[in-house]
């Protein structure tokens, strides 16, 4: 079928068009069919189609792992909330994730994850919010591999050392980092010489592709998340959870003088309150990474929905039970210890939860530590796709497209490496969780706007799941609410991490602009052009008109207001 092309949308966007006979492009009508998918299996250095729903559930088995990260610094931040926000950020998250299935089954050729799927309906718009929404994604999740490998060396040391240890002390100080956070440095320790032989270990395993990935995942899977369910449900059974310990629900507040007590739900308190579902929500929220192997999944229709949504009840079972679990046996004097904060003293506090001695305990901590390089995996496998497909539709350079012989994209991989090999020389991996988790939120804004913005501009594209419209508006009120935290909360982490956050998302502007105006010379790849709607008989109209300006409009009111009514704890 030759479909022609209507008005200057090669014009406008920037596209190379291939001319057929009858002025059109020579394309199968319906990017999905059988002549696209027989195309690009022959077509070089692609991903492969080797992946069912149960392989990308056990690719983002790791996501869970990431209470890990930040369960300790929300419980010191706010106290004795900390478990009801908890619950309240992983069935927010669960919400907003049938926006995301539905977007992604509308691109069953693109592999990179929900950002991916959300650019293609902003692109229209404007062509630079596009690629602000994949590169927020990456910034927040290639992170995780930094995070979660320096964890995990931190675990490591308290377990093998004394407090008093010299080891703990040793360092290389490289550059002073002041202008980002005061204190903040660049430093060679032993937890960054850990934490990179994990890295490169993890970096090894992901080699083979999505496939043989996925069932290490599995293997790891089974093993390590025993541990998180053991700790959740041993207070629960014995009911080693004083009430004290969990009530009254109000907020933490310090004095001049360091002193700790409750707190009201004054200004104040719900500052630190939308601070802690800003941190809580970079956790929970994660599990978004099932759809980055839609261009890997043997039956993308029905594979993708299927991965997220098991990813999602998953996630629901550990982000509830764990740290309601951590919160009722501790309490809040044991939670106000340095170590509970900065994460490294999680895994001991979680071992004597269980009450299994000295070799139970040990035990116990070897699994969360192979619980840590779980989500570091997942985290790899997710953000290192999403680099491909951005190269692959023109937002990145070209060299981050190229895979190997297994499908595996190494040239993404090697990139994330090399970024998180200097994240682990940062000397406190709490700031760049935080100002990485900006830019996840603000990922989060966009992805759920293009929902509605998919349905006004797409109405007739095949969607093998279709959100209920109820939700569709839920998801979009939620991301509104996500910038509310965004803009009250960010900064109860510390001065700037709303500054640095939003800088951060500047970045892919001048890395867009040189793929897009140097590379390819101002016009998109071919990879575009179905995303634009150029192969197909209904094409893609602008049926939202000024919405999508009037919503970025509203986002950043929102974020203005949130920060300008912050209360911010001493």
């Amino acid at each position: 079928m030759i479909i022609q092309i209507e008005g200057d949308l090669d014009e406008t966007y920037g596209l190379d068009r291939r001319i057929g006979s009858g002025g059109g492009l020579l394309m199968p009508a319906d990017p999905s069919s059988g002549e696209v998918s027989r195309a690009l299996a022959h077509q070089p250095e692609m991903l492969h189609r080797e992946l069912d729903w149960k392989g990308a559930f056990w690719a983002s088995s790791g996501v869970p792992a990431g209470v890990l990260l930040t369960m300790g610094g929300i419980a010191t931040v706010i106290g004795q909330p900390s478990w009801v926000v908890w619950i309240a950020s992983i069935l927010m998250g669960f919400l907003q994730s049938f926006v995301y299935a539905e977007i992604a089954g509308l691109f069953p050729h693109k592999s990179g994850g929900a950002s991916v799927y959300g650019a293609a309906g902003w692109i229209k718009y404007s062509k630079f919010v596009a690629p602000v929404s994949v590169w927020c994604n990456w910034l927040a999740w290639s992170p995780v591999l930094a995070l979660g490998t320096g964890l995990a060396a931190g675990y490591s040391m308290t377990s093998l050392f004394p407090p008093e240890a010299a080891i703990h002390h040793w360092q290389i100080t490289l550059f002073d980092l002041d202008f980002v956070r005061t204190g903040l440095t660049l430093r060679i320790n032993a937890v960054s010489v850990i934490a990179s032989i994990f890295l490169l270990l993890t970096f090894v395993l992901q080699h083979h592709g999505a496939a043989r990935a996925a069932v290490a995942q599995k293997i790891l899977g089974l093993v390590c998340l025993a541990p998180l369910i053991l700790v959740g449900l041993v207070p629960i059974l014995t009911g080693d959870m004083p009430s004290n310990h969990l009530f009254p629900l109000l907020p933490l507040i310090r004095d001049a003088a360091g002193h700790v007590g409750f707190g009201s739900w004054n200004a104040a308190g719900l500052t630190v309150l939308m601070g802690s579902m800003f941190g809580a929500g970079w956790s929970t929220y994660g599990f978004e990474t099932a759809v980055c192997y839609t261009r890997e999944f043997k039956d993308p229709a029905k594979d993708t929905y299927k991965a997220i949504l098991a990813s999602g009840i998953l996630c629901i079972v550990i982000f509830t039970l764990v740290p309601l679990a951590f919160q009722g046996s501790l309490g809040l004097d044991a939670l106000l210890d340095p170590t509970i904060y900065d994460g490294t003293g999680v895994a001991l506090a979680l071992a004597k939860i269980v009450n299994g001695g000295v070799v139970i305990g040990n035990l116990i901590v070897v699994m969360l530590i192979l619980s840590l390089l779980l989500i570091v995996m997942t985290s790899m496998m997710g953000s290192s796709r999403t680099l491909y497909q951005a190269s692959v539709d023109g937002w990145l350079p070209r060299y981050l497209s190229r895979v190997n012989k297994h499908g595996a994209p190494t040239a993404a991989m090697w990139t994330d490496l090399g970024f998180n090999l200097i994240l682990l020389m940062t000397s406190d991996y709490f700031t760049v969780l935080v100002v990485s988790n900006v830019c996840y939120l603000l990922f989060n804004f966009l992805n759920l706007q293009s929902g509605w913005i998919h349905r006004l501009d797409r109405p007739h594209w095949p969607r093998p799941f279709r959100c209920p419209n109820w939700l569709l508006g839920l998801g979009t009120l939620l991301a509104f609410v996500n910038m509310a935290f965004v803009g009250a909360g960010a900064d109860v982490w510390g001065e700037g991490t709303l500054r640095n956050g939003l800088i951060a998302a500047t970045l892919i502007l001048p890395v867009f602009m040189f793929r897009h105006y140097i590379q390819d010379k101002g016009r998109f790849p071919e990879a575009m052009r179905d995303d634009l709607g150029l192969l197909r008989e209904d094409g893609v109209r602008s049926n939202a008109g000024i919405l999508p300006y009037l919503a970025l409009a509203a986002c950043v009111a929102v974020i203005w207001g949130g920060h300008a009514l912050a209360v911010l704890p001493h």
